[in-house]
């Protein structure tokens, strides 16, 4: 059965405004996949129903998806008949992809408040589809239907239409900013940006960047700021090896929990915003660090302003890269890209 709610599934689609589509017959591949796209910040997956034994993949993935990733939303595509949308369920599909509308499918779905998000190419079949229950409607194929002007100009007369193009969706900014302005509130892309020649030689990174990119274009053509906001005051003991005292006092004064690490331990609680609280002393007064969506825009937006920035430290799914100078304060800041927690 499906791990996510129908409007969790619906509001990650809508957050990340990308949902990247890919198929592959080798668990192990899929399993790379899948970890690109999560360490680029995506939060959906699709995995088509395309090859041999595609839903014993399918069945693998998801488990494995539901253990290194629980964050992911892993649906499936390509699904044209109510038994194969019946059998990706029962297996833990999340959403429900298919190239046409078909309302067997639609039952089947709605049955267990699971989206489907059904091909349609034309208003009739878009009207047809939110008569079936249907939130987010597949623009299939994209440019052939009339591009980002079709899906315009639907939004015209029915501005309460969810469109998600696939096919005709490029990885690149001006494609991704094209559909966004013009309405759609998410993109489908498949093999421009799962490109099949970087999956075969293992380029898994390249990969990760371009999903990367897309998610941040997304952001950047709704009107988004790089900068997200403040993630993290970072403070220093006055003695040697304090750290984790200063930080227990914020457990056993407001009930926060603690996450010891290398050299600091982070104190939270259940809202947004944590504490860095360093284990040893240091002639700095403290530093602040700001969360972004996407790390080289931010870094070229701030240099535009004639700051310095030192060299990034780059983790998987990290990325983080601190200010040359002091604020007027004589506090360090740092940028700081981490999906998991935006």
């Amino acid at each position: 059965m499906a791990q996510f709610s129908r409007m969790a599934t619906l509001n990650t689609i809508y957050g990340d405004g990308l949902v990247p589509v890919f198929y592959n017959g080798d668990i192990e591949v899929a399993k790379q996949i899948v970890d690109a796209i999560a360490e680029a910040g995506g939060h959906v997956a699709e995995f088509t129903n395309r090859g041999d034994f595609a839903i014993e993949v399918f069945s693998q993935l998801i488990k494995y998806c539901q253990e290194q990733y629980p964050q992911v939303i892993m649906g499936v595509g390509s699904v044209i008949d109510a038994p194969t949308a019946a059998m990706y369920i029962a297996n833990g599909a999340n959403f429900v992809v298919g190239p046409t509308l078909n309302p067997e499918v639609a039952e089947v779905c709605n049955r267990r408040k699971v989206p489907y998000s059904p091909g349609c190419g034309s208003a009739t079949e878009i009207q047809q589809a939110h008569e079936l229950g249907v939130e987010i409607v597949k623009l299939f194929p994209g440019g052939q239907v009339g591009g980002p002007a079709f899906a315009k100009a639907m939004k015209g007369p029915c501005p309460w239409t969810s469109i998600m193009p696939t096919g005709g969706v490029d990885a690149t900014e001006e494609s991704v900013t094209a559909w966004i302005e013009a309405g759609a509130v998410a993109l489908g892309i498949g093999s421009k940006l799962i490109v099949k020649d970087l999956v075969a030689a293992g380029d898994f990174d390249a990969i990760k960047t371009k999903v990367a990119n897309c998610l941040w274009w997304v952001k950047k053509a709704r009107g988004e700021s790089v900068f997200i906001g403040i993630e993290h005051p970072g403070i220093f003991p006055t003695e040697a090896g304090g750290g984790e005292d200063v930080a227990k006092w914020y457990v056993d004064t407001f009930g926060f929990d603690m996450k010891v690490g290398n050299s600091s331990v982070f104190v939270a609680g259940q809202g947004k915003g944590r504490i860095e609280v360093m284990k040893e002393p240091s002639e700095e007064k403290a530093h602040i660090c700001v969360l972004v969506h996407n790390m080289d825009e931010a870094i070229a937006q701030l240099e535009a302003k004639g700051l310095e920035m030192e060299e990034v430290n780059e983790k998987p799914g990290l990325k983080a890269c601190f200010l040359k100078s002091t604020d007027p304060g004589g506090y360090r800041v740092h940028l700081l890209w981490n999906p998991a927690i935006t």
